[in-house]
């Protein structure tokens, strides 16, 4: 990471010690004693063993990396003997080397930590940048040209810096072949996941599938999930064949086997299930934010785009759904308790005519949640405001059982929202106006949904809903919701109507006389001369 960040100047050797001095440096203590290894997740480990221990220093080895020091030039000699036989293909490092630094650091913790957009959004900010999200466009639109060779060097060949000083030897030997590793797999143009791989899981011997390539696959420690920060990558290897090394695997070989683009990545591969759904032998695994499935009845693999987010439950055969390790009690709409083995639930779908909508509630770290299903590989948490609910401006809405208006709404919202292009890991409605239409137009809800997809990105949507049909009314902001659309009454006669949320007042201009809102709704009355209804209107909300 820190070869990759380094300004492009000078020699290739020197840019190496230069990395791997940076982050010897990252062990040493404040007060210049050295962190000895430890056992990854020991109570009071420094030596690595925590989330946060691993985004601290990964922290700063950046801020070294991005703004080096002259003095990290000066006495390069052990590092420089240190260096192996063969350095790295240039091509890769050429290009990064043009860009500006906090675009640098953005590409490497995209695309060879293989960290999310939010993860990344975060270290930069971290780092002092001040606005993160153009430069983590500037990096993903990078262009950068894949390797002329793979010639890395093998991590065992290198020799741990010895000088005097009070690194110890062990340490430095571990930091540094996790940085060649990192230089194997990205230098040869291919993905890894080691930056994310709790350490102490166990490793099932690497398995070479006829396509000639080699996948690794890992698991989690079994409490790994307990420490620190939740993250997909501590999800343990659950289920009653997840010690059946003969059966995952078939399952590996079977996702290294895949045709096209369901093909499995280069690296390693996380095994987040390999038990029995029902009467069939199952398994899930995990690469980035790809998941497949696996049946041992067909011997093949289905492989979805399903995220990184760490809570969302994992959906298997038959409407049952495996949850994160923290997620606890699972029950359903009424209450009734839902069975689970290995953290697999037994069978739970929507009691909708579609089978979309909500599912079941859980208990989490954050507190309960109602989770549902929205046509995506993993269940998304859902989440519920009735029209008495006013916005405050950075005022955090917690997680959550949704109210059984709360539940009604999203049973009927199930089945007429779109299926999403992208996973979602939370959907939120907002109820922001209920009342009686004019003009016999009956009692209707205005209702502004908000999906929040895994990776970033966000996607609002109006809809005016009534007893018998619903309209889409356009986009909506769920912190300021407005939206107005033109109707028909039941008398044939046409009317623009607007409505906003509590705090809110909607104010149109159009081709009608004169309207005031009334109780946050905006009734438009086109005049007899006046233009099509389809006419444009600009529609505002302003406080009141």
């Amino acid at each position: 990471m820190a070869y990759f960040v380094l300004p492009g100047k000078g020699k290739r050797v020197y840019r190496l010690a230069i990395a791997r001095r940076i982050v010897d440096g990252v062990v040493v203590t404040r007060a210049g004693a050295a962190v000895p290894p430890s056992r990854p997740g020991a109570p009071g480990a420094r030596g690595g063993g925590g989330e946060g221990d691993r985004a601290r220093r990964r922290t700063r080895v950046l801020r070294r990396a991005m703004r080096p020091s002259r003095r990290l030039g000066i006495g390069l000699g052990p590092w420089l003997r240190a260096l192996p036989a063969r350095l790295p293909d240039p091509a890769l490092t050429g290009a990064l080397a043009r860009l500006d630094p906090p675009v640098r650091v953005a590409y490497v913790l995209r695309h060879v930590e293989g960290m999310s957009r939010y993860a990344v959004r975060d270290q930069l900010t971290d780092l002092r940048v001040r606005d993160p999200w153009p430069v983590i466009e500037a990096a993903e639109a990078a262009a950068v040209p894949e390797p002329r060779h793979a010639d890395a060097f093998e991590p065992m060949l290198v020799r741990p810096v010895r000088r005097r000083s009070r690194l110890p030897v062990a340490a430095a030997a571990v930091l540094t072949v996790m940085l060649a590793g990192a230089l194997v797999a990205t230098e040869s143009g291919e993905g890894s996941l080691l930056g994310g791989i709790v350490p102490g899981g166990s490793l099932i011997s690497g398995s070479r599938a006829k396509t000639g390539r080699d996948l690794r696959l890992v698991t989690a420690a079994p409490r790994a999930w307990t420490r620190g920060a939740p993250t997909l990558d501590a999800w343990p290897a659950r289920g009653d064949l997840a010690a059946d090394e003969d059966f995952v695997r078939r399952a590996l070989d079977a996702w290294a086997d895949a045709p096209g683009a369901g093909r499995a990545a280069v690296g390693d591969t996380q095994l987040l299930y390999a038990g029995h759904a029902g009467a069939t032998p199952v398994a899930v695994l995990r690469h980035g934010d790809r998941i497949a499935h696996y049946s041992d009845t067909t011997r093949a693999v289905e492989v979805v785009t399903a995220g990184a987010d760490p809570t969302g439950p994992v959906a298997l055969l038959g409407g049952r759904y495996l949850l994160s390790p923290w997620d606890t009690a699972p029950s359903t709409l009424t209450g009734g308790r839902i069975a689970t083995r290995d953290g697999v639930t037994d069978p739970v779908t929507a009691r909708t005519p579609c089978g979309r909508g909500p599912l079941f509630q859980v208990e989490g770290r954050d507190g309960p949640r109602t989770l549902g299903d929205l046509g995506g590989p993993r269940a998304a948490v859902l989440s519920y405001r009735p029209p008495s609910y006013r916005y405050v401006e950075g005022a955090a809405v917690p997680p959550a059982r949704l109210p059984e208006e709360g539940l009604r709404l999203w049973e009927r919202l199930g089945c007429l929202l779109p299926q999403p292009a992208r996973p979602v890991t939370e959907a939120g409605a907002w109820d922001f106006w209920s009342g009686t239409l004019p003009h016999d137009g009956g009692t209707a809800h205005w209702v502004c949904t908000r999906m929040t997809f895994t990776g970033g990105g966000t996607a609002g949507q109006a809809t005016l809903l009534r007893a018998a049909d619903q309209l889409v009314t356009g986009w909506c902001d769920d912190r300021r919701p407005v939206s107005g659309t033109w109707w028909q009454a039941p008398s044939q006669r046409w009317y623009y109507l607007a409505a906003a949320g509590r705090g809110l007042v909607p104010h149109a201009d159009g081709p009608w006389r004169p309207a005031k809102a009334d109780d946050r709704l905006l009734v438009g009355t086109p005049s007899a001369s006046g233009p099509h209804p389809d006419a444009p209107v600009t529609l505002t909300a302003r406080t009141g």
